[in-house]
């Protein structure tokens, strides 16, 4: 019975659009991540809740009595409403990468399961949305909490703030599709270890904790190529209520990580098992 489904599942796709690498069962691979969260990886996405959560209470509110408040676009806000939107993009961020690299890694380099998968009827594509799939929900998770949190303190002083979870949502989804890509490609846990060295300066230097006007121009051009800078930017104007064509600029950035992430993604995971 197992056998024929496969079959004629691999046969309802001859003639479709992306037949070789997409069988319309994203649901199989986000099942089974469902299943390791309930049984062991519930620990790891509750840490990852509570890092931005005690970030923003000893920086916001600790730091943030000495600093005072800051200014936004002409907005004067308090430290801790300033530094809230970019902990939750990082959060975002941070949710999605450790999601579709390390994780990625050990099940493309280590227990093998991918190929496992595309032994069956799935397709490449049918991984690599399925594993982003699961990133987005954690990400999803984390803005719901953090907004939870950040709401009744009052930093969220905008409607528009309501818009935060979504934009953490589509970071995550960039983030995951381009790490996931980046990852298939990575041969040892010493090249993995790139990534880390990447994310640290990019968290510290991106404007979470202060306005990138502080470096010269040319080191604020870097800054601004970098997509937790987009990221930010991105949720701090949602939350201020300053939404305009930079809104769309820092969207669009995302579509397009997301575009370039699963092209490179479905591309690899082909090359690698479906020789």
């Amino acid at each position: 019975m197992i056998t024929k489904s496969a079959v004629a599942i691999a046969e309802s796709r001859i003639g479709k659009p992306l037949e070789k690498y997409f069988a319309g069962r994203v649901n199989s691979p986000l099942e089974r991540s469902w299943l390791a969260f309930k049984s062991s990886t519930w620990i790891i996405v509750l840490s990852g809740f509570l890092e931005p959560v005690l970030f923003l209470f000893s920086f916001g509110f600790g730091v943030g009595s000495l600093i005072g408040g800051m200014t936004s676009n002409g907005q004067t806000i308090s430290y801790a409403a300033y530094i809230a939107p970019g902990l939750l993009a990082t959060s975002a961020m941070n949710g999605a990468v450790y999601d579709s690299t390390w994780n990625v890694f050990w099940k493309i380099n280590e227990s093998k399961l991918y190929q496992s998968m595309l032994a069956t009827s799935l397709g490449a594509l049918d991984v690599a949305l399925g594993e982003i799939a699961w990133a987005l929900f954690r990400g999803l998770i984390y803005a719901l909490g953090f907004m939870a949190v950040v709401t009744p303190l009052g930093l969220v002083t905008s409607w528009w703030g309501l818009l935060a979870i979504p934009a953490a949502v589509l970071i995550a989804f960039g983030f995951a599709s381009f790490g996931m890509a980046i990852t298939s490609y990575m041969k040892s846990y010493q090249q993995m270890n790139m990534i880390n060295i990447f994310m640290l300066p990019m968290f510290l230097f991106s404007g979470s904790f202060f306005p990138i006007s502080v470096y010269p121009q040319f080191i604020q051009w870097i800054i601004q190529a970098l997509p937790l800078w987009h990221a930010i930017s991105l949720v701090r104007g949602i939350m201020l209520g300053q939404v305009g064509i930079a809104t769309l600029i820092h969207i669009l950035y995302f579509v397009a990580m997301i575009c370039l992430g699963l092209f490179f993604t479905t591309k690899r995971l082909t090359a690698l098992f479906l020789r």
